[in-house]
């Protein structure tokens, strides 16, 4: 299927323009073709995402930001993948449903929308049921959440920062903040509060995780108070500890250490003293390698 769109790319806030059909690459690293590096039962989400039977999560190759930590570098900057056709993702769909997945959990989808659209509107005729999980950067055109509305369950973006400069040194992003949170605006109006079934697994709603970084308690805090003061409780916070030093930090020595638990814990308890009820927070030793899946091709 050809999407005459992606002549002139703009599905994310870059404003690429790339002629992807044409073989040109944008800032994602993708031309026109579709390209997935995993797809396979994952156990390390939210409780509520991952539960026990796992979540059916797909990692597609390249992506819309440039974080110098990055822990799936190899897909996210080199563009590990193998090359797949619409049809094969709405089998793949299928296929994670057969394995008892809980949802279809899609890993920096930005620049495939289109595709995506299309696959899941074939694998409903085949049956699928789950509910879709679009997991983002955050970094997200309104234009293009509008494109997933009716297609998407649950939204679970990334808030990475509040401070733009953080975002340009670390991310290679500009107007970070204010992109992110129109594009929050429009995913909380589209799917409205959260809702679990039975087993507490969620069908419908809005999760915000935000990833602490080391030194930036100050930005964490911003970003944890402009989300609850905004939203409330009627979206879920993910307060992540699990950064890992990951990746040449020679420009960034303070980013070759892990985040104290100090930090961490001061920042859940200036959420809870905003009032924040409906979050989740990380307990222990989290922040480790292993936490990184193989990108294997696994499933693809």
């Amino acid at each position: 299927m050809i999407f005459i769109e992606l002549e002139k790319c703009k599905l994310c806030p870059r404003q690429c323009n790339a002629n992807r059909l044409n073989g040109e690459t944008g800032f994602c690293g993708a031309d026109g073709k579709l390209k997935i590096a995993r797809a396979a039962l994952h156990f390390w989400e939210e409780p509520c995402i991952s539960g026990e039977k796992g979540s059916g999560t797909i990692f597609f190759s390249g992506c819309t930001l440039g974080c110098v930590f990055c822990q799936n570098y190899d897909i996210s900057n080199k563009s590990f993948g193998k090359e797949i056709s619409i049809s094969r993702l709405a089998e793949i769909f299928l296929e994670l449903q057969e394995k008892s997945a809980l949802n279809i959990n899609l890993v920096t989808p930005t620049h495939y929308v289109y595709h995506i659209i299309e696959a899941i509107k074939l694998a409903r005729l085949n049956g699928l049921s789950l509910p879709i999980v679009y997991n983002t950067s955050g970094y997200e055109n309104v234009e293009t959440i509008k494109l997933l509305d009716g297609y998407v369950d649950v939204y679970l973006p990334d808030f990475k920062y509040m401070n733009d400069d953080y975002a340009k040194k670390y991310s290679k992003a500009t107007n970070y903040a204010e992109t992110a949170k129109h594009a929050l605006k429009e995913m909380v109006n589209q799917v409205g509060e959260c809702v679990f079934d039975e087993d507490g697994i969620i069908q419908k709603g809005v999760i915000v995780r935000h990833l602490m970084l080391p030194t930036l308690l100050d930005d964490s805090k911003a970003v944890i108070e402009y989300i609850y003061k905004t939203y409330g409780d009627s979206v879920f916070l993910s307060i992540m500890n699990q950064y890992t030093p990951f990746g040449n930090f020679d420009n960034f020595p303070h980013l070759k250490q892990k985040l104290t638990q100090k930090e961490y814990d001061n920042a859940v308890d200036y959420a809870i003293s905003l009032g924040l009820e409906n979050g989740f927070i990380q307990e222990g030793e989290t922040a480790s390698e292993s936490f990184i899946p193989p990108f294997d091709l696994e499933g693809v």
